[in-house]
């Protein structure tokens, strides 16, 4: 029996999924399981010293239902897990270094407090008390509530730019002081509290980071190249294990192999669920996954076959699931927001023409946002099935015009399934044929 209001909080597409009932392992079409990678180098490979590794893909992908399954992991082998969003503290169209290192030290220190380990960072005390004063921002920082000042501090340059500004001005030039500080007074003590409760030590991982704006910094350096190449040793310096998801724009950059040589190796990409293989021959097996993917939310408590034999019970048929799965062309969020579309205009059994008139507005939403100039390229890359390294190309993938999937052979570039629906493209496919 479909239970309505459990299968609506299912299919909110702004919410990552953190019910471990719901999770599908997609790691058989995706190339690999990119989650046993990340665990295996913190548990297995550098047990005994700090790590920094980096998790990249499109936006909506799943990066963050992926990284609640390598939380839970790790959890169960005795670690002790810091998971955060950063655009909670952080005003993502503006980052600096420092506004990092505050977010980390604010989540680290507020869950430290939760679990029971008491620290003294008297420097980070002082240093946020004088911080507080230059911005005649009101803040109480005591033993029990160091963690509640910096959230004030992080809450506050979050809305305001001048705030940040002068917080830049502060913190910056003292950087240094602050990444010792972190690992001195808050991460010693943790680590050495963990290991007397026989547990392992302490793992970060710092989600939505990818989130930042592809804006450009000095001398043409984009944001995040600035944040990971030109910066990024200051963030692998930090006495933990250190996850952070970074811009799938950085896999394009001409500075890609500085990254990789800057944290010891390339980052971890996560690509789309494929529905058909680079030769164009439908994957079935991806198609089952992305079935039970939906069906799944509708019920969690059946197994896979029996979610089969109740698909009438959320779609007019097994075909409409199918083509709502082909159109998502394996990007996650996009799914669950057609899906979600489908809610909006009735409850299940979603009929096939209220399907269709959801992926319609979708469809011309998205064409509307390509220009002449991206046709071309997007045109140029689905003939090749690869993307040159150039911002133009950047553009398409961060736009979500263009998918990126991995096979044996590696990695592979497919346009947008709505966007195949278009007259300019049905155009081109009748023309190059």
């Amino acid at each position: 029996m479909l239970k309505l209001q459990e299968f609506y909080e299912a299919c909110d597409p702004t919410q990552p999924l953190r019910d471990r009932r719901y999770y599908i392992d997609f790691s058989t079409v995706r190339g690999g399981d990119l989650v046993q990678e990340l665990e295996r180098k913190i548990a297995r490979l550098a047990s005994n010293r700090p790590t920094t590794q980096l998790f990249t893909g499109h936006i909506g992908c799943g990066k963050s239902t992926e990284l609640f399954r390598l939380k839970n992991g790790l959890t169960q082998r005795r670690y002790e897990v810091v998971y955060f969003e950063s655009d909670r503290d952080l005003e993502m169209a503006d980052v600096e270094i420092s506004d990092i290192l505050l977010s980390i030290a604010h989540n680290i220190s507020e869950h430290l407090e939760s679990i029971g380990i008491v620290t003294k960072p008297n420097y980070l005390k002082t240093l946020f008390q004088n911080l507080a004063e230059t911005l005649r921002t009101p803040m109480e920082i005591s033993e029990v509530s160091f963690s509640a000042g910096i959230a004030n501090i992080t809450a506050s340059a979050k809305q305001s730019p001048d705030m940040r500004s002068q917080l830049r001005q502060y913190l910056e030039p003292r950087t240094k002081n602050i990444i010792t500080a972190i690992n001195d007074e808050l991460l010693l003590p943790a680590n050495t509290a963990l290991q007397q409760q026989n547990k392992n030590r302490l793992v970060v991982i710092m989600d939505n980071l990818d989130r930042v704006d592809s804006a450009p910094r000095g001398q043409g350096r984009l944001q995040s190249e600035y944040l990971f190449v030109d910066r990024g040793e200051q963030l692998k310096q930090l006495d933990c294990h250190m996850v952070y998801t970074i811009p799938l724009e950085l896999m394009f950059s001409n500075d890609l192999v500085r990254l990789s040589n800057r944290f010891g190796s390339n980052p971890l990409v996560l690509p789309m669920v494929p529905l058909q293989d680079r030769d164009g021959t439908s994957n079935s097996q991806g198609l089952a996954l992305l079935r039970q993917m939906v069906l799944i939310r509708a019920f969690p408590d059946l197994n896979v076959n029996q979610r089969i034999d109740q698909v009438g019970e959320v779609f007019e048929d097994l075909a409409t699931l199918d083509r709502l799965c082909h159109v998502s062309g394996g990007h996650m969020r996009n799914l669950i927001r057609l899906l979600d579309g489908c809610l909006r205009k009735q409850d299940p059994p979603f009929q096939r023409d209220t399907l269709e008139a959801v992926i319609r507005n979708e469809r011309d939403s998205l064409v509307g946002l390509v220009s002449d100039h991206e046709w071309t390229l997007l045109l140029q890359a689905v003939s090749r099935q690869a993307v040159q390294g150039d911002e133009d190309y950047n553009v398409l993938v961060r736009s979500l015009f263009l998918y990126e999937y991995r096979d044996p052979q590696g990695r592979w570039f497919g346009i947008n399934p709505l966007l195949t629906e278009t007259t300019r493209y049905q155009s081109w496919l009748a023309q190059s044929r």
